[in-house]
């Protein structure tokens, strides 16, 4: 019996497959001799804000593991954050040195914005994700041509209040970072109608019941990125910008003319003043501060400016 020239054809085709079934899949096990990623064991106690957590309870330990596992592997988010940390954390702990405050505190900035003027879908903007009406309460100015959440010195002073608040009522630093994403009120309903004292014995929504695991997740591995897998040359991490401070205390009406004025341009003067949203500043009853460069650069394009 003749066997037809399309079955033959799809015959052929199936062996074939075959025979490159073997290759391919082995091509992408891989050689954990040449590969080693072992991450370092958790703890069994760590200190965070200057409090002592116990992580034997499995359930503690299961969800710090999570959270240390999901940024471990989250390489490109995690890799930026230690870069800019480089950049941000030495003025960060200033201010928290300067307001008598836990340094760990410094990790709710890299679990809200990963160190960078983030926007959430629920209005929550810059490195602390203030919303509106808190940043006002807490003495940011918003206007059409302003918003003080993006200045990152206000914004954590800010934040530094907050979080004394928050303290101050809870009693716990744990707490007090958990009320950070919950509000002091919604952390206080939840221990109160559970009859628990603090955050770890505390069930939350899901959001507010990781977080505080995630900044201690994030303490752990930038306090030692190369046990986590993060090979980062010190010359590849993001330098601090050095600047100086311009006072001005008439209108800017053109944002973009005032930056070549004073030997920059534009790109700039928003990346190192990222709190003006447009291009005009309009005075009113106080001076201005502006930051500029330190020292002054060329602005022919593809040279390295003077840091």
């Amino acid at each position: 019996m003749r066997i037809p020239g399309i079955l033959l054809l799809f015959m052929a085709f199936l062996v074939g497959c075959k025979n490159e079934v073997g290759p391919k899949r082995s091509a992408n096990i891989i050689n954990t001799e040449q590969h080693p990623f072992v991450l370092p064991s958790i703890p069994k106690s760590i200190e965070f804000c200057g409090e002592t957590i116990y992580l034997e309870d499995e359930d503690i330990r299961e969800r710090l593991d999570r959270e240390v596992l999901t940024n471990a592997y989250y390489h490109s988010s995690t890799i930026q954050a230690i870069k800019r940390s480089e950049r941000y954390f030495p003025m960060i702990e200033k201010i928290l040195k300067e307001k008598d405050l836990p340094e760990d505190l410094k990790y709710v900035a890299v679990i809200e914005s990963n160190l960078q003027q983030a926007v959430s879908p629920a209005g929550a903007v810059g490195f602390w994700q203030f919303m509106p009406v808190t940043a006002k309460q807490f003495g940011l100015k918003i206007s059409q041509e302003i918003d003080e959440r993006m200045n990152i010195e206000k914004s954590t002073y800010a934040a530094c209040q907050y979080l004394i608040e928050a303290y101050d009522t809870l009693k716990s630093w744990s707490l007090a970072i958990a009320s950070y994403n919950r509000g002091i009120g919604g952390v206080r309903s939840d221990m109160r109608w559970q009859e628990t004292d603090n955050y770890y014995d505390t069930h939350m929504n899901s959001e507010t019941g990781r977080y505080v695991y995630r900044a201690i997740a994030m303490k752990l591995i930038m306090e030692n990125p190369e046990g986590y897998g993060f090979f980062i040359p010190k010359q590849d991490l993001y330098k601090p910008i050095k600047t100086r401070i311009v006072k001005v205390s008439e209108d800017i009406n053109d944002l973009a003319e005032w930056s070549k004025s004073v030997g920059y341009n534009l790109k700039i003067i928003k990346k190192l003043n990222p709190w003006i949203l447009g291009n005009r500043l309009t005075v009113r009853n106080t001076m201005l501060e502006l930051e500029i460069p330190a020292k002054s650069f060329n602005l022919k394009p593809y040279r390295e400016y003077e840091k």
